[in-house]
């Protein structure tokens, strides 16, 4: 497992391609702004 191996981070890192190790947009989650009411 290194470089060369598709199915680790590493390998998909040097291949350029994507996955479930390596998701397109990141690990983060969407910080949801909770919206103040006027009163």
């Amino acid at each position: 497992m290194g470089k060369g191996d598709k199915k680790t981070f590493r390998g998909k890192l040097i291949m350029g391609s994507y996955g479930k190790t390596r998701p397109r947009k990141g690990t983060k989650t969407e910080v949801v702004k909770a919206e103040k009411t006027k009163k």
